[in-house]
């Protein structure tokens, strides 16, 4: 069993009433991390710090986290972030609630100059959308664009189609629902009815039904179980009646459930969690589904929320680095070869225990005219209205008699009218309603039963198999592998040479250069590159950073930023005699073409020029005038005709950990890994976010990519206007 990533319709319908006692908390600030996580930093009355966390990423959850758990907040806010803490800031929390029984939440806050609303969408994709009072979407982590709904900044916020509400559903039509598929009880349920896989298979066995019964053999009294357990579950739901669980896989009992799995009885305190155990779900109740299972029970299923989604991240962060370490291929193996040996038994006991039943119907039939007496004595007793006791005490009274059919029978079941008869030495019980053939075909059948589950065993037996053989080539590959050079001595010098993509944990190396506020970036030679991003910054960099030795680039296209190709840095005595490659001059030209109104335009070539820093001045000729970022060029200029745009984004993680971006041949020998764009039809927000997705795709370590490639970050290296992954 994996564990849960993704709240269902179910745990949203509780959370809503333990989050509605939050009402009236008011807002202190928001946080964006990445492009799926959402904080809102809250104050409470009567309980003081409130953290409420919405991730709509890979895991999605909506819940309260005690305030030592919560991320340290991202260096730069977003502007997602800005736009959440200039709408909240000061406003009151008014309320929650579910639409439908979808998993969508929706957070109403309220503030003198008006209401907000933040929509938590749950589910696909995911996505938070605020909007005002009015429905009017203000800003969305995704746009959604599709014939059935559209979710875009300054549209009307659509949701999407309704669909049956299992929780209010009538019985009128829940039958409906029932009668109108095609398939078995629990997908119904599943599906028609909306309660998802879990659920569909909680409420069967609540009621008491088999999963798997075709919905064509359900009759009346399936289809009242069924309500009944549903208008139960509904009915805890409405009044809050939880007892939140935690269910886990203990590290000592391979998920069997132990005395204290809190099901039942006086609910002991939760345990102290060892690294080794996993953690699978958390439940507003106890579910007969997880009864094989660990359990720990919760006050509230908040708190058990918080502390499910905390282990499972921890276990996430925990689990071994494949690179650093030798796996433990031998207990890999003994656990698969002790698999097999459990299997392989009980493929000899479906194997004995179907032949039993077969050799039970055939001695039914080699004793026919025994069995019948026996069938009929008690059968016209009953139709004489005998009871079972007076039944039992005429079988008695023949075998003090020496009666051969009142001797074979050995036990009498009154509650279930079953009759014990011993053949051969072999004990059988044979129904007393039912004739000998009867009696017999149910033997044939349930050997027949016993004969599918020995099928299933030898092709997961089968499977098993394969697994310990994939097992031990790993064993013999790693091994190969290790004889082909020592790794011993390696340290943090050898990162040039790491697998940066399938690290599973990269450590973070930050470093914020003096530049990081221009655009910029390092050409294949190693110059520095900075462009201004407005026209304050072009004014700086010719006023403060334009220094003797340096090349100055910008597009005879108007809108193009200033761009200087650094011969040395700024703490460095500045030089005039440096030649600077024409490699790096190219790539400067590039970038400068890239990030002007070229691309906004969409084209895909511009005209650039060079000249020299004492070339540049800001003092205009007589009867001129220069805006604000503007500058004069005195004497000639070398033309750098049809100059291609192009650009990449890419993540660096050595010597420091960041987003880079620039000329794609620039970047590709800088970065663990890049994504190269052109001019396209999608906005730069929109753009970003994807290339935030494909990078996270792209690491084993998602959780680095959040920590350092934003979407906000990403969008700062991104050119002004509509672009496209290269490769789509």
């Amino acid at each position: 069993m994996d564990p849960k990533r993704e709240l269902t319709s179910v745990d949203l319908a509780a959370l809503v009433g333990e989050l509605g006692t939050y009402e009236g908390a008011k807002v202190d600030k928001a946080y964006l991390y990445g492009d799926d996580l959402v904080r809102l930093k809250m104050r409470d009355f009567d309980r003081g710090r409130v953290e409420l966390l919405l991730e709509v990423g890979e895991t999605k959850r909506a819940h309260t986290v005690a305030p030592e758990r919560v991320p340290d907040a991202p260096g730069r806010p977003p502007q997602f972030a800005m736009m959440l803490r200039n709408r909240l800031s000061g406003a009151d929390f008014a309320g929650v609630s579910q639409y439908e029984f979808d998993r969508i939440l929706e957070f109403v806050f309220e503030r003198e100059d008006g209401t907000t609303r933040i929509i938590v969408e749950l589910f696909g994709q995911g996505n938070v959308a605020v909007t005002d009072g009015e429905y009017e979407v203000i800003d969305c982590l995704e746009t959604v664009r599709l014939k059935s709904r559209t979710v875009v900044p300054g549209s009307r916020y659509e949701f999407p189609d309704t669909r049956t509400n299992p929780l209010t559903v009538s019985r009128e039509a829940f039958e409906h629902e029932m009668e109108h598929s095609d398939t078995d009880v629990v997908r119904t349920l599943a599906t028609q009815l909306n309660f998802g896989g879990l659920y569909g298979e909680e409420i069967c066995t609540r009621a008491g039904v088999e999963k798997e019964m075709d919905i064509d053999e359900a009759d009346e009294d399936v289809y009242e179980r069924l309500y009944s357990a549903i208008e139960r579950l509904a009915l805890d739901v409405r009044n809050r009646n939880f007892d939140a669980r935690l269910y886990l896989e203990r590290a000592d009992d391979d998920g069997g459930a132990d005395e204290g799995d809190g099901t039942s009885g006086e609910d002991p305190q939760p345990t102290t969690d060892s690294s080794a155990d996993r953690v699978l779900d958390a439940t507003p109740f106890p579910l007969e589904e997880h009864g094989e299972l660990a359990a720990e029970p919760y006050d509230n299923f908040l708190t058990a929320l918080d502390d499910y989604f905390f282990r499972l991240e921890r276990a996430d962060e925990q689990a071994p680095d494949p690179t650093d370490q030798r796996p433990d291929f031998e207990e890999e193996i003994a656990k698969y070869e002790r698999i097999i040996e459990q299997q392989q038994g009980a493929i000899d006991g479906f194997e004995l225990e179907a032949e039993a039943m077969r050799e039970n119907a055939e001695l039914l039939y080699a004793e026919y005219g025994l069995i019948d007496e026996i069938l009929s004595t008690v059968q016209n007793a009953r139709e004489q209205d005998r009871s079972w006791d007076e039944i039992e005490e005429r079988f008695e009274e023949g075998r003090d008699r020496g009666i051969e059919a009142a001797e074979a029978v050995v036990d009498i079941d009154a509650s279930e009218g079953l009759v014990t008869v011993e053949l051969e030495g072999s004990r059988i019980d044979i129904d007393a309603s039912e004739g000998l053939e009867q009696n017999a075909d149910r033997l044939y059948t349930e050997a027949k039963r016993i004969g599918e589950k020995k099928e299933g065993a030898l092709a997961a037996i089968e499977d098993t198999r394969e697994d310990l053989a994939a097992a031990k080539r790993r064993r013999e590959e790693w091994e190969a592998d290790d004889g082909d050079g020592d790794d011993a001595g390696r340290n943090e010098d050898d990162d040039v040479d790491r697998d940066w993509l399938a690290s599973p944990s990269i450590p973070i190396r930050e470093n914020e250069p003096w530049f990081d506020r221009f655009r910029w970036f390092h050409t294949s030679d190693g110059y520095l590159v900075i462009g201004g991003r407005n026209a304050d910054q072009n004014e700086e960099l010719v006023k403060k950073y334009l220094e003797p030795g340096d090349t100055v680039l910008h597009t005879q296209a108007h809108g193009g930023p200033v761009t200087v190709l650094k011969a040395t840095d700024p703490s460095e005595a500045s030089s005039s005699d440096i030649d600077l490659p024409d490699s790096s001059i190219e790539e400067a030209a590039q970038f400068a073409v890239t990030y002007s109104s070229v691309w906004k335009d969409g084209r895909y070539a511009g005209d650039v020029y060079a000249v020299d820093s004492g070339q540049v001045t800001k003092t205009p000729e007589s009867g001129e005038y220069l805006e604000k970022g503007g500058f004069a060029i005195r004497g000639d200029r070398t033309y750098y005709r049809d100059t291609p745009v192009g650009t990449a984004v890419g993540i660096q993680c050595e010597p420091y950990t960041r987003v880079i971006g620039g000329p794609p041949s620039a970047i590709d020998g800088q970065a663990a890994t890049t994504i190269d764009l052109e001019p396209g039809r999608y906005a730069q927000a929109d753009a970003a976010k994807r290339l935030y997705r494909r990078f996270r795709e792209r690491f084993e370590d998602e959780s680095f990519v959040r920590k350092i490639a934003s979407p906000d970050r990403i969008q700062h290296f991104m050119p002004p206007g509509g672009s496209r992954i290269a490769e789509e």
